[in-house]
């Protein structure tokens, strides 16, 4: 069970649905996909998106790192040595989080399938679990378009709404309140992606508390260097604050716990590098009393059924952000994951469950 070669795809999905945050707006599916084989020829399959105003991570540059050093690190080696391998992954290369994540779970789905196990198995979980719930996202937007994009998103089984805003401090609040009229008996989050300055978060949360709106947290209302703008939000207010580009390191994560700058945080596979940083992540935080989901970052099926199988094993306090696939109009891969309403439902098969690529 030697690790032979080490294979890079880009792949490109479009989305039924533009894609719209105060960040970016984006109507493909764009990301690497990594194939590790052995010498029985078994496939492990791991993914990197490309995200240039999170991770500022590119495609080709996520192929380059995969198929240099970190291809360095594992051909030759065997998934035996799987918690050897993976730390090694890490210590590799700085930064570079998409293309090691997508490495550490690629040689997790070759560990699996070797063992003839669940993706959630091998990493502690039981079998048969396989339904995780998910919210969805309304791209930002005009409040009569999110009001009916709700209330079609509820039909359709999603009873968690996470709302983008902070395109316009002005009027989220009544973006906000179109969802809920739309949408009275859905859980409502509210992710601001950096586009808050301190003062405009509070006043626009007060602002949402005074209406009664219920939200159940806004995630990551300012910059994400802005620790100390952070603490002076969640601070000032009552509802729960989360931060989720605030944290990729576990060096962040301390630094958010130290200052008691967030509630909650939003940990993704690439941001942090990999299930094993992911877990100690969420161990991290749980320990310190903060709450938790697992989120994605516009992957594809193996991006987010990896996620999917983090949560199925080890847990979140509140329903995940597991939505990034669904956007695409059709699955770029043969298997895997795929979504039932509120849910996203992954295969018994083993690893990942992915058979092949689409095309």
């Amino acid at each position: 069970m030697t690790i032979t070669e080490v294979r890079c795809h880009r792949l490109t999905a479009p989305l039924h649905t533009p894609f719209v945050t105060a960040l970016r707006r984006t109507e493909h599916l764009e990301t690497t996909v990594v194939e590790v084989l052995d010498d029985d020829g078994r496939p492990g399959y791991g993914e990197a998106p490309q995200v240039w105003r999170v991770t500022g991570e590119s495609l080709a540059g996520a192929e380059a790192c995969l198929s240099g050093p970190l291809a360095d690190v594992v051909v030759g080696r065997s998934v035996d040595d799987l918690e050897d391998l993976t730390r090694e992954v890490q210590d590799a290369v700085v930064g570079n989080f998409g293309a090691k994540a997508a490495m550490d779970v690629a040689l997790h789905d070759l560990a699996a399938r070797c063992g003839g196990l669940t993706l959630v198995q091998l990493l502690g979980g039981e079998a048969g679990t396989n339904r995780i719930a998910t919210d969805v996202t309304l791209s930002a937007g005009e409040p009569d378009e999110l009001g009916a994009a709700a209330a079609k998103r509820f039909a359709e089984g999603f009873t968690v709404l996470k709302l983008k805003v902070g395109t316009d401090a002005t009027t989220d609040v009544a973006r906000v309140r179109a969802v809920r009229e739309a949408a009275p008996q859905a859980a409502i989050r509210v992710d601001a992606n950096q586009g808050w300055t301190p003062d405009e978060a509070i006043r626009v949360i007060r602002a949402l508390e005074d209406a009664g709106l219920g939200v159940e947290f806004v995630e990551q209302p300012v910059e994400r260097y802005d620790i100390d703008g952070l603490a002076e939000v969640t601070a000032a207010v009552e509802t729960s604050v989360m931060a989720d580009e605030s944290v990729f390191s576990l060096r962040d994560l301390r630094a958010i716990i130290d200052r008691r700058a967030a509630d909650l945080v939003n940990v993704k596979l690439a941001k942090c590098g990999g299930l094993g940083v992911a877990r100690q992540l969420l161990e991290q935080a749980r320990a310190a009393g903060m709450g938790t989901i697992v989120g994605s970052m516009m992957e594809g099926p193996i991006g987010v059924g990896a996620a999917a199988a983090l949560v199925a094993a080890v847990g979140t306090t509140q329903v995940s952000d597991l939505d990034a696939f669904w956007w695409a109009r059709e699955s770029p891969v043969v298997g895997g994951a795929s979504y039932d309403g509120g849910f996203i439902v992954l295969p018994d098969a083993a690893g990942l469950g992915i058979e092949g690529l689409s095309g």
